[in-house]
């Protein structure tokens, strides 16, 4: 069933990477509700994502579960040609894939700050160029990466994650840059903390901190990140790119001193 609310993606095809994840599956099932077919991006040994899969076709919805793993510049190609086969179109590209393990900067191994960079940046460069060459040659399309509100507002323990964020919003502005030419918007969604099972119970005090900071007095959903997306993939951002939309409920707006 499709959401009134959102902007209409009837016809076009997204492919959402790391769909096995919270955020990952939000962002695809709001894409389906627009009315687009989704082909939903899984790595090895993750999270299955047949069960998304059903329930987006339950609403009346397309979907395509692809394996990739993205820390491999071949098989960031193959998923991105696998999507536009499906249909024979590539409209929007989501990348959401990544992790965010909590190191101590004086503990972190060189080979912890290279596997952070691959997964969350390296893969986003591979991956756009591979969308941006399909979306070429049909005369257009959009490229989200998910980055986070600690692109700009480092945390303990996130050194590595925290660069990471603040490259792939720098490497999204400078594809906007390039590929505008091409009829290719590209931008970033940076999220701030967003509500999952058991947070409550695993982090009561950070979830206090944060619904007293935030000015909308709550944690994000699941669905705000992908309101966002669908946003920006939809007509409706046909003049927005090179941004880097915050989706926070605010807290970036509460002063630090």
């Amino acid at each position: 069933m499709t959401d009134p609310s959102l902007p209409r993606l009837t016809g076009a095809v997204a492919l959402v990477t790391g769909a096995g994840g919270l955020v990952g599956a939000g962002i695809a099932r709001r894409f389906a509700q627009a009315g687009a077919a989704v082909v939903l991006h899984h790595r090895p040994g993750g999270r299955p994502v047949a069960d998304l899969a059903d329930a987006v076709e339950a609403m009346g919805g397309a979907a395509r579960p692809v394996e990739a793993d993205l820390t491999d510049e071949r098989d960031c190609h193959r998923l991105v040609e696998a999507a536009a086969a499906w249909r024979g179109r590539l409209d929007a590209l989501v990348h959401s894939a990544g992790i965010q393990p909590v190191q101590d900067l004086t503990d972190m191994t060189t080979e912890d700050w290279r596997r952070m960079s691959d997964t969350n940046v390296t893969s986003a460069f591979c991956c756009t160029q591979a969308a941006a060459a399909v979306m070429s040659a049909q005369g257009g399309g959009t490229v989200t990466h998910i980055a986070s509100i600690e692109g700009s507002h480092p945390a303990p323990g996130h050194a590595h994650y925290s660069a990471a964020k603040a490259a792939l919003i720098m490497f999204a502005r400078a594809a906007a840059l390039e590929y505008g030419p091409r009829g290719i918007r590209v931008n970033t969604v940076s999220p701030g903390l967003i509500h999952r099972d058991g947070i409550d119970e695993a982090w009561p005090d950070g979830v206090r901190r944060w619904t007293r900071s935030a000015p909308l007095t709550r944690l994000g959903r699941p669905e705000d990140v992908g309101n966002a997306c669908v946003f920006l993939a939809s007509d409706a951002a046909a003049w927005i790119s090179g941004h880097d939309l915050v989706v926070d409920g605010g807290v970036s707006a509460r002063p630090t001193w």
